[in-house]
């Protein structure tokens, strides 16, 4: 999403462009005919800023068009490690995955969606479209749930405006339902995903929080239906949210 001109501040439209361009090509327009549909930006001008990205390394070109380059992985990183969350919660998470045999997720909330910040795999079952830096609406996403189990003034106005940005083709929810979900889900300390982000992938998740008390991140555990049936996913919730109170120990929280 590129920002809007009234907040890009004056001097600094190259970069705002030379962003827009990078943004584009991570999500997924390879050809410069594709980066100009997506920047609404001048042909000449999308070609001078990706050669200038190529030649700086945010940008790769080959036979298959622009993809991301090196320097934003090497910066991926740095910014994932600058963040204590991914590396105190990983033994844990190794841990739950060993246990459980299905995908586990860590999350936070950034910029009003999730983002996925870990990913392990698990050996049944369907592979998931889910990967680190990974975004997800926060109402659809098990891990979102849980991210705003604390914010029960937000529940409505962040679901009509997930609604709002379904791809055309997506099922529709349902908002009632959603608002009995969650209160349910904020009583029960974890939240599930029955199916509403991607067809046949069910979850858990529980909220990890820090020594403020506050909600900083999700942890959850993903299947394909067969191995998510209703009595399975009860069964996780006490698994999930010991993980999650494990991390979030880690983080200094104390439980009462």
């Amino acid at each position: 999403m590129s920002a809007s001109p009234d907040t890009i501040p004056p001097g600094t439209q190259t970069l705002a462009r030379g962003l827009a361009v990078i943004r584009a090509v991570g999500d997924g327009a390879h050809g410069l005919r594709e980066i100009v549909e997506h920047t609404g930006l001048g042909r000449s001008s999308t070609h001078r800023l990706a050669q200038l990205l190529v030649a700086q390394g945010f940008l790769r070109h080959d036979n298959r068009g622009y993809t991301l380059g090196p320097a934003l992985i090497e910066l991926g990183f740095k910014a994932l490690h600058g963040n204590p969350l991914p590396l105190v919660a990983r033994p844990v998470l190794e841990e739950l995955s060993a246990t459980v045999l299905d995908t586990v997720h860590l999350a936070v909330e950034d910029g009003g969606s999730v983002l996925y910040l870990d990913k392990l795999p698990g050996s049944r079952g369907a592979e998931m479209r889910s990967r680190i830096g990974y975004r997800m609406p926060l109402t659809r996403a098990g891990v979102g749930k849980a991210l705003l189990l604390d914010a029960a003034d937000r529940w409505a106005e962040q679901y009509a405006a997930d609604e709002a940005r379904l791809p055309a083709g997506a099922k529709p929810g349902d908002p009632e339902d959603f608002l009995t979900r969650m209160q349910t889900y904020a009583r029960t300390g974890a939240a599930m995903d029955l199916e509403d982000n991607e067809p046949g992938i069910r979850c858990v998740a529980a909220p990890i929080r820090d020594a403020s008390r506050a909600i900083v991140g999700a942890v959850s555990v993903s299947a394909t239906t067969p191995y998510m049936p209703d009595e399975r996913m009860r069964g996780l919730v006490p698994v999930v949210r010991r993980a999650a109170g494990r991390i979030s120990a880690s983080l200094g929280y104390l439980a009462t």
